[in-house]
């Protein structure tokens, strides 16, 4: 740290070395790096209870920031502001002198500013001939820029931890609904069953939430009671099963034949049991753009179809669900892991940490990330931010872009599996080519 470099406050203020480690931290930053103060300013307010200051706080540091010329923090500039109390006081909404400098006194503490006082312990500006400001004494902001990628990381940690937590809301309450809905099933179709024994736990299960339970209790509830809901499937379909034979062993009448001759038959081609891998339908779905000139008749609507037997208006809402799994997300998408807390990816929650910075770097609105989170679900929706990310040089409005896909994707006419695909094979001729 070099000499000099060092202020102490005017009057009868004391030093301490919380104000000494913010000056040797804001020392340390970068000289070329600049930050964007509005966004820098969002971040703060999304991690206040981490960075330990108040809204009241965050007030009087807007009101700061009002000061400073320009949207972009650089030294180049200079980071030093020098309102007066009244001028900071009628930007921060009337606030009272004493409570005005209670707050910049929390600031100062928290590490977000420094005090740059003159010898008499006013706040002025002396200027050059060519009238820029040449030395300032007031509030220095050069600590927001030493700290603006911790303070983004947090943020976002904070944000993927809040989306965590209402997609297990979400998955907690679906189940809860189905486990009601099979248990009066059960008692409606078999009531000599042990269905009550079934009731108490799942009235066990519902009151050992608290009111306001953390994604931990959220997670155990969650996990006992979708070992209930199987069971409770299991119950219904051997009821089922036996009901079906019971039905065979008193049937008397002829059998009917089919009356629909363009029924398609369950042993047709391509209707195989069990999902296929992703990867090979994302191929197939790749290569059927091949038929666009001569596309398929659509298939009649009292088919026999798999897809049609299937009310799709009066079907329950399901959550979206990962198309892609995640090593393949991370083979063909390597530059995410860049962006995450610990620079690895090792679990979805890690992903959707990386892909709101991302977002935030691309100038991806909040709102449009939000709606195809709804649309498309949390985790395929950072998988296709990585992909934008992988070709952010071709696109030149990453934000457009992610809402073009959410509208595709609400009209069911978008997969992602192609696009992984496309990048997946794109990494392999570029190491084939420098192979060679």
């Amino acid at each position: 740290m070099e000499r000099g470099s060092v202020t102490t406050p005017f009057g009868r203020r004391r030093m301490t070395l919380g104000m000494l480690s913010s000056q040797i931290t804001a020392s340390r930053a970068e000289a070329e790096r600049s930050v964007d103060k509005w966004k820098l300013f969002r971040w703060l307010c999304e991690a206040k209870t981490v960075v330990g200051v108040s809204d009241r706080s965050l007030a009087v540091l807007n009101a700061l920031l009002s000061f400073y010329p320009g949207t972009e923090l650089s030294r180049e500039s200079g980071l030093v502001v020098f309102p007066s109390n009244a001028q900071l006081s009628l930007r921060a909404h009337g606030m009272a002198g004493t409570t005005l400098r209670r707050h910049l006194a929390c600031l100062i503490e928290a590490g977000l500013i420094l005090r740059r006082d003159s010898p008499n312990g006013k706040r002025y500006a002396r200027r050059i001939h060519s009238g820029a400001v040449g030395e300032a004494f007031g509030f220095d902001l050069s600590p927001l820029i030493a700290r603006a990628a911790e303070i983004e990381t947090v943020a976002a940690e904070l944000a993927a931890e809040r989306q965590h937590l209402r997609i297990m809301r979400e998955r907690l309450s679906l189940c809860r609904r189905d486990v009601a809905k099979l248990l009066e099933l059960l008692h409606e179709s078999a009531p000599q069953s042990d269905w009550q024994n079934y009731k108490l736990i799942f009235e066990e299960l519902v009151n050992a939430l608290p009111r306001k339970p953390s994604t931990a209790e959220i997670e155990t509830v969650l996990g006992s009671m979708d070992h209930l809901r199987c069971d409770l499937t299991n119950q219904l379909e051997n009821l089922l099963k036996f009901q079906k034979t019971d039905t065979y062993d008193h049937q008397n009448g002829c059998h009917i034949q089919n009356s629909h001759p363009d029924s398609l038959s369950e042993s047709e081609v391509g209707l195989g049991k069990g999902p296929e891998p992703i990867l090979r339908k994302a191929a197939d779905a790749n290569a059927a753009t091949d038929l666009t000139e001569h596309p398929p008749k659509p298939a009649p609507r009292n088919a026999a179809s798999p897809f049609n037997t299937v009310d799709r208006s009066s079907a329950a809402p399901q959550l979206p669900y990962r198309e892609i799994p995640l090593p393949a997300v991370l083979q063909a998408c390597p530059q995410i892991a860049d962006y995450a807390p610990s620079g690895r990816i090792s679990s979805w929650k890690d992903l959707m940490t990386a892909a709101i910075v991302v977002r935030s770097m691309l100038n991806v609105s909040a709102n449009a990330y939000d709606e195809a989170c709804s649309v498309l679900g949390c985790e395929n929706t950072a998988t296709i931010v990585a992909c934008i990310l992988e070709r952010a040089e071709q696109i030149t409005s990453p934000g457009g872009y992610l809402r073009e896909l959410t509208r595709r994707a609400q009209r069911q006419e978008f997969s992602l599996g192609p696009m992984v695909v496309a990048l997946s094979r794109a990494k392999r001729s570029a190491g084939v080519a420098l192979a060679s």
